[in-house]
């Protein structure tokens, strides 16, 4: 890739995250009431966002062939059971993301 492209890659991507960012700002005045539409998207995504992740993380399990799913099964229940007992997000993720890599590594 030339150094025109790469350049020009960069300025295009700055741009379009400064626009991101900056949007809300224009769209949203200081004083008014946010929108309800914002409000219910603030509640309600983050729970999509977590389970079409849970989706794309199981998708290529076999439970027909070896080693059946099992380093998944455990790594998600550790995290389930993890987060009911300690209520904390990322320490479920990093927890489950440990577990599972050392199953498979180590044990399957």
């Amino acid at each position: 890739m030339s150094d025109t492209k790469i350049l020009l890659y960069i300025l295009v991507t700055a741009t379009v995250t400064l626009i991101l960012r900056i949007l809300p700002f224009i769209l949203f005045k200081e004083n008014a009431p946010t929108p309800k539409i914002i409000t219910d998207l603030g509640k309600y995504l983050p729970y999509a966002i977590m389970a079409m992740l849970v989706v794309y993380c199981l998708k290529d399990v076999t439970p027909l062939s070896y080693p059946y799913g099992i380093p998944e099964l455990i790594s998600v229940a550790a995290v389930v059971l993890l987060h009911i007992w300690k209520r904390n997000t990322l320490l479920s993720i990093a927890i489950g993301t440990v577990c599972y890599m050392l199953l498979v590594q180590l044990i399957f």
